[in-house]
């Protein structure tokens, strides 16, 4: 079978594309009759142009962006999670088999946990943007009463929603399946964009004179859910997570920040900042500022944090050599792992394999409250 994101392919479709463009124009005489098969032939010819023309826009189109990048993944019948891979510096990116996926039952709030929509504003960043709070079953248990909680925070992608983070990728209905499992501690989840001015990409940037993001998510939020919710204050306790940008941001909050956030998540992530027509001027010409946001550079030329980072990739990812140049250049006590799917694309599909490994590495990262303190 021909491969998806092949150029033989893309080249045929549009071929195909012409011919059916050429064949319409030299029938279309012969199809101007008034019966019922002359019709189905108009109908017939107009629509199967229309679509063998989308097909290869899609085709060509899907190949540039990489959101599906084999056939499996288009249908959604690739393989299960991924499972993590622990380095040391020097290692090399390596392949890794499937984990089983737990589920749970219940509904009420004790058993299941609920979600609050919540404003959060920033007293040193002075900006303000919605976010999505899950709260574990186990935040409105008795034993749990007198108990502060670890915090994780997801951030979607760019130009992502964070109601996707709940509908499509399903970070509240994994969490739980993970608590349930004993893989992860009771964990409240704060999820949101990363965009917070307007649809402007800051990158998670404090831009010069501009809006300072990334104080908001370091430094304000943390202090926000503290303020309103049972909440762990130590950075050990405090995970960022993410996809595409989010989990750039994610990332860089932890290097960058490491007395706020003492792990990362990245699906899919790039490692440094895009500069796009979308994000304008991120460094107000600095380029010593740039630098600093590039992720791979820091961890070559900066003193290493004490953080763990997971890095998501798979082989048909635009970030799989940079993956690798992340693993070559991390060093302690910074902890890196991974996670390699055989094939997999810049996708909610993609990412929904990863997340429940994920959680399970983040559950041997969080610092939480034993058993018998929450008794």
């Amino acid at each position: 079978m021909l491969a998806l994101t092949g150029t033989p392919l893309q080249i045929i479709t549009c071929l195909l594309a012409v011919l059916a463009f050429a064949a319409t124009m030299w029938l279309w005489p012969r199809l101007a009759g008034k019966g019922w098969k002359a019709l189905l032939g108009r109908l017939g010819a107009f629509f199967g142009t229309q679509v063998l023309v989308l097909v290869a826009m899609g085709l060509v189109a899907n190949s540039y962006f990489g959101f599906y990048t084999s056939w499996t993944d288009l249908l959604g019948t690739a393989g299960g999670p991924g499972t993590v891979v622990d380095h040391k510096p020097g290692d090399a990116l390596s392949v890794t088999g499937e984990q089983k996926v737990y589920s749970s039952q219940g509904s009420a709030q004790d058993r299941s946990g609920l979600i609050q929509k919540v404003r959060l504003t920033g007293g040193q960043s002075g900006l303000t943007s919605d976010a999505y709070v899950y709260l574990p079953p186990q935040y409105f248990q008795p034993a749990y009463a007198a108990q502060r909680f670890p915090m994780a925070l997801v951030l979607s992608g760019y130009p992502g929603s964070a109601e996707k983070l709940i509908s499509l990728m399903q970070w509240p209905t994994s969490t739980l399946n993970a608590i349930d499992a004993k893989q992860l501690p009771p964990t409240v989840l704060v999820m949101m964009r990363p965009t917070l001015v307007g649809n402007r990409d800051t990158e998670c940037v404090d831009v010069p004179h501009g809006p300072q993001v990334e104080t908001f998510f370091t430094d304000d939020l943390p202090k926000a859910m503290a303020t309103g919710y049972r909440i762990l204050p130590d950075a050990a306790a405090h995970a960022a997570m993410g996809d595409s940008t989010g989990g750039y941001c994610a990332l860089k909050f932890a290097l960058r920040k490491p007395g706020s956030y003492g792990s990362a998540i990245a699906l899919s992530a790039d490692y440094t900042a895009a500069e796009d027509p979308t994000t304008g001027d991120l460094f107000g010409g600095s380029a010593q500022l740039k630098q600093e946001n590039d992720l791979l550079w820091r961890l070559r030329n900066t003193p290493a944090a004490p953080v763990s980072l997971l890095l998501a990739t798979s082989f048909n990812e635009d970030n799989y050599k940079p993956t690798q140049q992340m693993i070559g250049a991390f060093k302690a006590p910074t902890k890196l792992s991974t996670i390699t799917l055989d094939s997999g694309g810049h996708n909610f599909h993609t990412w929904s394999r990863e997340i429940p490994p994920a959680l399970a590495w983040l559950g041997k990262q969080l610092s939480a409250p034993s058993a018998a303190q929450a008794s």
